[in-house]
């Protein structure tokens, strides 16, 4: 017996496609599209008039660290009314699986959070943590930080011809079991130390199942994106491996040249953005040296109170800072807590290191080194470029054609960063209806139809008959981020209807209680 049919009936289908708006109707029968054109209902359907809004497939963050935070109900309606109905995670080269869990907890955990039932295995275990407990879809990248990790803990060093084929065997099992590709994060510990020639090994068995190389690049991106993107190249020349760059940002004119030099040389890569200029990070990332993070939590944070570390940090390290290209003398200004772990310092949330320093008395250095032992690094923060560029100089970026959408979200925080909340209503907003810089069919292939793509989730992205049915209502003259530096996690608006495998999950702007998004497992059928 065939299950009801939902008709949307009357809207402007903007289809992922890059194809021209079309007025015309969509059926949904249980998961999937049945249909798009002029539809005649039959006894049982469900009727929804969509008139005068425009339906796009549902957008994929391509870069989250909704790991956790998909199951919060608030997250949930966040994302929802910004339209993301797929949320990429496992990025950075952290998270949860393989393994236990505990490493991403606690290294990441200013980022993450505490994932509230994967209780270890691999990536097949934590995939079947989303499986209809989120109205949400989560695909996944084994994280090779987290992989190192498994078999060299925090070492650092070069790893051994065995532990490189320890790493690829887990990294194959996790592609086998439905893992998108894997992930780099080479700025963070322990993957910092890996070198070129292990993350081509590791690359290869992606490789060999048709994954992704997602690769949060080394080296600090901006005017050190040349070498990151030298290192990318090396790796995907030598595996052949299809490449993703995280969060890129740097100076306009040279990241499309070393896109374009890329192209030129047959690799295959694209890249995300978000529309901000201020980034989010750990606090401690930025501020402590590697070296000293080369080290479970507990015993940095003993380091942090050596008296004589404490004193090296503040008499040699922190005055260097001031030289230090992406931070400058004005740092304490330009760092705003996002993320405090100890209550104790809870009242902290939304100022500059400067103004909580200030207000606690010290000086910003020394207030730095107490938040972040006593809370035991579980700190975040947004970070004001010194050289913010305007939006003219980030349209000519978002508009080429190896661009997609990723929010690079953190949920985790009282003052959290406002992309989280508002990325892609922003980028509809601004780039489409205000600026012009995209048109409805472009913006879709950008938020929602490349991606599907790049993560071969070839059911998805398009509003075709046979494709799962995420599809989200768009008001075009009214959507609109809410959130934004002072107030960031306030719901975007704009979008009150949303359809997730075929079930409408957000209805009049509010959640439905249906949870029926999946863990995506790479070309697996959705049932």
């Amino acid at each position: 017996m065939l299950e009801n049919r939902t008709i949307l009936r009357g809207g402007t289908i903007v289809d992922g496609s890059g194809s021209e708006p079309r007025i015309a109707d969509l059926v949904i029968r249980g998961n999937f599209i049945e249909a798009v054109g002029t539809i005649d209902a039959e006894a049982g359907d469900t009727i929804v008039n969509v008139t005068g809004r425009y339906l796009l497939p549902g957008f994929i963050d391509a870069h989250s660290h909704a790991d956790s935070a998909v199951f919060n109900v608030d997250v949930q309606r966040a994302l929802l009314r910004q339209g993301v109905t797929t949320v990429i995670v496992g990025q950075d080269g952290v998270s949860y699986a393989p393994g236990s869990g505990d490493y991403a907890t606690e290294y990441f955990g200013a980022l993450l959070g505490i994932h509230p039932t994967y209780n270890g295995g691999g990536v097949a275990n934590l995939l079947a943590t989303y499986d209809e407990t989120t109205p949400i879809n989560v695909g996944y990248l084994i994280p090779a930080g987290t992989v190192r990790h498994e078999i060299r803990g925090y070492s650092p060093g070069v790893s051994t011809t065995s532990e490189i084929a320890a790493m690829c065997e887990v990294i194959a099992t996790g592609m086998n079991e439905g893992a998108l590709g894997l992930s780099t994060g080479l700025d963070y510990v322990p993957a910092i130390y890996a070198d070129t020639n292990e993350l081509i090994s590791l690359c290869r068995p992606v490789a060999l199942a048709g994954g992704i190389y997602v690769t949060h690049m080394r080296g600090g991106y901006e005017s050190n994106s040349p070498s990151g993107i030298e290192e990318v190249s090396k790796i995907a020349l030598a595996t052949g491996a299809s490449v993703h760059i995280s969060h890129y940002h740097g100076p306009t004119d040279l990241l499309i040249e070393l896109i374009e030099g890329m192209a030129r040389v047959g690799i295959d890569a694209t890249f995300d953005t978000y529309p901000y200029r201020r980034g989010c990070t750990l606090l401690s990332m930025p501020l402590l040296p590697s070296s000293l993070l080369a080290a479970p939590n507990s015993d940095v944070v003993a380091l942090l109170r050596d008296p004589k570390v404490r004193a090296d940090l503040l008499e040699n390290w922190f005055p260097a800072l001031e030289n230090n290209p992406d931070l400058g003398p004005e740092w304490p200004d330009n760092l705003t807590l996002a993320h405090i772990a100890s209550q104790d310092y809870d009242w902290a949330h939304g100022l500059t290191v400067r103004a909580a320093a200030s207000k606690a008395g010290v000086d910003p250095a020394t207030f730095a080194l107490d938040l972040l032992a006593a809370s035991s690094l579980a700190v975040s923060a947004i970070m004001m470029v010194r050289n913010q560029r305007q939006y003219e100089d980030l349209a000519k970026l978002f508009t080429h054609r190896a661009h997609v959408v990723g929010s690079d979200g953190i949920y985790i925080g009282k003052h959290t960063h406002p992309r989280a909340w508002g990325t892609f209503a922003k980028f509809l907003r601004l780039f489409v209806r205000e600026r012009g810089d995209f048109d409805w069919s472009t913006a879709a292939v950008h938020l929602s139809g490349r991606s599907a793509e790049r993560y071969c989730l070839n059911d998805r992205g398009k509003l075709r008959p046979g494709y799962v049915a995420d599809v989200v209502v768009v008001d075009p003259t009214s959507v609109t981020d809410m959130a934004d530096y002072d107030s960031p996690r306030i719901d975007a608006i704009g979008i009150n209807d949303v359809f997730v495998c075929g079930q409408q999950v957000l209805a009049d702007g509010n959640l439905t209680g249906i949870n029926s998004g999946w863990g995506l497992r790479r070309s697996a059928p959705v049932k």
